[in-house]
């Protein structure tokens, strides 16, 4: 079992950056590929990036490729997402979520573990 803390969510202004952290405990945080998706009032939950379990490979959405960077320290059992950029549109609620079925997924229901979510607000 695996245990997902989102954190680093907050208001910043248009153009500004956030860094979410997602810290992992229990299981071993090196088998997991590792996901952001975030979640806007009145929406589904949608993917934003991926990262693979050990060797680094990334994947983005259009809509963020360019502006974000997804990373993980896995000595640290934390993944990253740093937000640089952030329009108004980027508002939501960010999730972590650990995949053991390979790193390249895209759906939530191929992702095993969530976090609570994180809340970032981005002002015009």
């Amino acid at each position: 079992q695996v245990q997902l803390i989102e954190s680093g969510g907050g208001l910043v202004q248009t153009g500004g950056s956030l860094r979410l952290s997602c810290a992992a405990s229990g299981g071993t945080f090196s088998e997991y590929g590792m996901g952001w998706f975030r979640q806007a009032p009145g929406k589904e939950r949608e993917f934003v990036c991926a990262i693979s379990r050990s060797v680094g490979m990334t994947y983005y959405a259009d809509s963020v490729k360019g502006r974000f960077i997804i990373s993980r320290d896995n000595a640290k059992k934390t993944a990253y997402l740093q937000m640089n950029s952030l329009k108004p549109e980027d508002t939501a609620v960010y999730y972590c979520a650990a995949t053991s079925a390979g790193w390249l997924r895209l759906r939530t229901t191929e992702y095993n573990y969530w976090g609570q979510g994180t809340q970032v607000t981005v002002s015009s």
